[in-house]
């Protein structure tokens, strides 16, 4: 176990990504910076340093002039940084971790629009103290979500595990992560990024936290069904060969098929049993082909990340900065 500083010289730094959230960030100010003086000044968990980032992900609306607005008004609490323009949810997440990696202790990420309970930040700075370099949020259950998003999560999920990838089932992006897992972290260079799957692959000690989600107090989500798409994607490809292989198989079990399907026309040719087979050869025709292009398809993928991979481009740019004392943001 590393050694922990005392709890007065602790520095956090909450993590939220942003993506057109102004119809939530007031309300979401209030209740962190609320949140981190009782944290600060009544159960003494952390030092005055700790700060709240925000992320914005190249937003369309005001969210950055209300970020900066912020600032302003708690100065000693909240800062943020601004992205050159949208590079999704994971890339925001991952500059914010890298920003404050060298400006505190530990962080703690969360989604703007507080559905996590943020009550459980206590439980995650236990779990550090106790010697967790990470800690995973874990939902207590899905009952704020459709039967859709609950019936695919949990395929999903079950469909991770079979392809060898260690993310924590209902895991969420509400997790801390000290310094030193942030530090190895940043050795990483994907330019498709998984964090659920990538940080369990860091290996320090770990532990998880459970948590309630609510529902959203204010706007709406900003995750769409075609994100969440890419997010699986990448979830799939970033960890696993095994649909490649996969392929392997279904092409071997093909062509035994094949073998024996031949085998019984040339008996059938044989004993004078052959009929007009316009059904048989059309099915397999069809088949065969969706299995190729399936096939392809797959394979494909697996060609064009590799093509993103070796363009090594930078996951962001940060255009603006905002807050903190003392250049803790600047």
């Amino acid at each position: 176990m590393l050694p922990r500083k005392p709890n007065h010289e602790l520095i956090l730094y909450l993590v939220l990504p942003c993506y057109n959230e102004e119809e939530t960030l007031t309300y979401s100010a209030e209740a962190l910076t609320s949140k981190l003086t009782c944290l600060i000044r009544d159960e003494k968990l952390i030092s005055e340093k700790s700060r709240i980032l925000f992320v914005d992900d190249g937003s369309k609306d005001r969210t950055w002039d209300m970020i900066v607005q912020l600032s302003n008004a708690y100065p000693r609490q909240i800062c943020g940084i601004h992205l050159a323009h949208n590079r999704g949810h994971q890339n925001a997440l991952l500059a914010g971790l890298m920003y404050a990696k060298d400006r505190c202790d530990i962080t703690i990420s969360m989604d703007a629009d507080l559905q996590q309970d943020i009550n459980a930040i206590e439980d995650f700075l236990s779990a550090y103290r106790d010697g967790c370099e990470i800690v995973y949020g874990v939902r207590n259950s899905r009952d704020t979500d459709s039967f859709f998003k609950k019936a695919t999560a949990s395929a999903y999920y079950s469909m991770l595990k079979w392809l060898g990838t260690s993310a924590e089932r209902n895991a969420a992006d509400y997790r801390l992560m000290s310094a030193v897992s942030l530090q190895a972290l940043s050795e990483y260079s994907e330019v498709n990024l998984f964090l659920r799957g990538l940080i369990p692959n860091i290996g320090f000690h770990s532990g998880t936290v459970h948590f309630n989600v609510k529902m959203r107090e204010h706007g709406t989500s900003k995750y769409t069904l075609g994100k969440m798409l890419k997010l699986a994607m990448d979830g799939i490809t970033s960890f696993s060969i095994r649909p490649i292989r996969l392929i392997l198989g279904v092409g071997a079990l093909i062509f035994l098929v094949s073998i024996i399907m031949i085998l019984i026309f040339i008996i059938d040719y044989f004993c004078g049993n052959t009929v007009p087979g316009y059904a048989t050869l059309s099915c397999s025709i069809w088949f065969l082909g969706g299995v190729q292009l399936l096939s392809i398809g797959i394979i494909g993928e697996y060609v064009g990340r590799n093509y993103e991979e070796t363009k090594k481009r930078p996951r962001y740019f940060i255009a603006d900065t905002v807050g903190g004392e003392d250049d803790d943001c600047n």
